[in-house]
């Protein structure tokens, strides 16, 4: 079993802030610091962190060196990404004293994938392997149907969140990773519980894990929901967080472990993460991780 992560590379201007602009508000910052991020790289991080064979496919561009180099040097085979003559995906973060975060998306390279392309990449794996998708690219709709035809299992993590995707065929998606506010605008409710009992009518067949901030998890999986808290910790940066807690969760997954297990270790990945600064180099690894449950 191969993982293809089809998803985004960004690169990360984090702008540190005591407290985050509202409209009309001139802020000066405490400094500015330039990452590696995504959703589709830190995800691609976390699982290769994790302990999944994970192949990354999408499109880069000017200035886009670093995201390959940083894929590379945590184990992400790189080979299927491609780069054109244009501006990179980026992100202009703000993020303040409580280590809370709000982010401006540009797409760049990552809005720029071909029906071509992706064939080509899908061509390359089967219905042993496994494909994980956020909504930082475009042709989704394709992407999704395309895979489905090929027999891949399909993950989503549907952020951000726009109302297109309730027209997407949902029903190929075998696991979903959704937080509490791109639930409720899917799910068209506010409390859990709905959000989970919307997914079980509508999907029932899928894996459904949500993410609630400080009121840790929740997961749906055959008509059972398991709830998972968080593990303490003093946040810097919560942007990786998220993803973080979906790749952990999903190598656990794929490799047999029990869903409480998954949530567990998942909890425990995205506590360390949010203590330090940045995303994609705030992962921490597998051994870290299985570290802390000892402590």
């Amino acid at each position: 079993m191969r993982v293809l992560n089809l998803g985004s590379m960004n690169v990360d201007y984090v702008y540190s802030v005591p407290h985050i602009i509202i409209p009309g508000e001139t802020l000066a910052t405490g400094g500015r610091n330039t990452f590696a991020g995504g959703k589709g790289l830190n995800q691609s991080i976390a699982m290769a962190k994790a302990g999944l064979p994970v192949y990354h496919a999408g499109i880069t561009g000017n200035g886009g060196e670093m995201l390959v180099e940083t894929l590379q040097q945590n184990h992400v085979d790189t080979s299927l990404i491609q780069t054109y003559d244009g501006p990179v995906g980026h992100t202009v973060i703000q993020v303040d004293k409580n280590g809370q975060n709000c982010i401006l998306l540009f797409g760049g390279g990552n809005q720029c994938l071909t029906k071509e392309f992706i064939d080509e990449t899908l061509s390359q794996f089967g219905s042993e392997d496994v494909l994980v998708l956020q909504n930082e690219v475009n042709l989704m709709p394709y992407i999704i149907d395309s895979a489905a035809e090929k027999g891949l299992k399909i993950v989503l993590n549907p952020s951000p969140f726009r109302e297109e995707i309730l027209q997407w065929n949902l029903k190929h998606i075998g696991v979903f990773f959704i937080n509490e506010i791109e639930g409720a605008q899917i799910a068209g409710t506010q409390a859990p519980e709905e959000i989970l009992k919307w997914f079980a009518a509508e999907y029932p067949d899928a894996v459904v894990v949500l993410t609630l901030g400080s009121e840790g998890s929740q997961c749906l999986a055959q008509g059972k929901v398991y709830t998972q808290k968080i593990y303490p910790a003093k946040a810097v940066d919560t942007t990786a967080a998220g993803d973080t807690f979906s790749g952990f969760f999903l190598a656990q997954w794929l490799a047999g472990k029990t869903i409480p297990e998954c949530l567990d270790l998942a909890a425990r990945a995205s506590s360390i993460t949010v203590s330090r600064e940045g995303a994609a180099g705030s992962i921490p690894t597998i051994d870290e991780v299985l570290k802390s449950q000892q402590n």
